[in-house]
């Protein structure tokens, strides 16, 4: 049988968005490799060089996990090694098949102030600058695709490279005297954790370009003016805020987790893939929860979830 060129072109388009729908998909996937010039190897062993704080990670039976940026002598600045304990949280994160959100905090009343300026003084060519990039992009990006429902909940300030951080979750709640601040401009650089894309994402190319280059200072009104956050809490009080941003999440994660997490992922697919691809991920997504436990339990209320 003759293949024609558009049965060749259209098998080729079938398989191609398949591939890259499988590697989006797949969890534990960095952005870049060897390939890129990126020795994941080399960066780690420069990061491990930096100690001081640390990441600490909470799963609770609820499947709500808090994780706690540990640093509060430097206003919980990242550390080389708080980089490297970010990456295997993130790593451990993929694996907890229970999970179904992910609360994002810092102790002692901050978020985080960026990167460990002793860290940044050291790893001073723009070979360092471009790995250390290349690290934490593949870090915040499969952060960004854990299938579990992600908030920011800044206390404080996040600054810098905190700022950047609240961008990888899917929604920020603020406290009403925190603030949030790029300061790149400020410091000769521009956000290098993917932070420029992920807001454009959030507040669009207009708003973004005005807050990085500004170096404006968001507090809580004005951040929730242009969709930055998505709550002012009401409370300012450390534990206070937490069980308000637990309570707050809680309402999203009503239900089996294969359920949520399926609906995370679809969502995920849809905001990174194109239209084609996205529509492939979601049913493949589909696959995995029609006929499962919890959609033959809603089968047999009858409807009693439309009262």
């Amino acid at each position: 049988m003759e293949l024609k060129p558009e049965m060749a072109n259209n098998l080729l388009k079938t398989s191609s968005l398949s591939m890259r729908t499988k590697f989006l998909c797949q969890t534990g996937l960095p952005l870049y490799s060897t390939s890129h010039g990126f020795h994941e190897e080399e960066i780690k062993k420069k990061l491990q060089q930096f100690p001081g704080g640390s990441i600490d990670l909470q799963k609770d039976d609820n499947g709500i996990g808090i994780l706690t940026l540990n640093n509060p002598s430097k206003m919980n600045a990242f550390s080389g090694v708080m980089m490297l304990q970010l990456l295997e949280k993130v790593i451990e994160l993929e694996n907890w098949t229970e999970g179904k959100g992910l609360i994002v905090r810092g102790a002692k009343y901050t978020f985080s102030s960026g990167s460990d300026l002793n860290a940044v003084k050291a790893l001073g060519t723009p070979e360092d600058g471009m790995a250390l990039c290349m690290f934490m992009q593949n870090t915040l990006t499969r952060f960004m695709r854990l299938p579990l429902i992600s908030v920011a909940l800044v206390q404080g300030r996040a600054l810098g490279g905190g700022a950047e951080f609240t961008t990888a979750c899917d929604f920020r709640l603020m406290t009403p005297e925190s603030e949030i601040r790029f300061v790149h401009k400020e410091m000769g650089i521009i956000p290098s954790w993917g932070g420029t894309t992920r807001l454009v994402n959030i507040i669009g190319s207009r708003q973004a370009l005005k807050v990085l280059s500004g170096a404006l200072k968001l507090d809580s009104k004005k951040a929730l003016n242009i969709g930055m956050v998505d709550e002012v809490l009401q409370s300012s009080d450390e534990t206070k805020s937490l069980e308000e941003a637990q309570e707050w999440l809680e309402q999203f994660i009503k239900g089996p987790p294969e359920v949520i997490r399926a609906l995370k992922k679809s969502v995920s697919s849809g905001k990174e893939l194109c239209f084609e691809e996205a529509l492939q991920n979601e049913r493949d997504l589909v696959g995995t929860v029609w006929g499962g436990p919890a959609n033959l339990a809603a089968i047999a209320k009858k409807g009693k979830f439309n009262k």
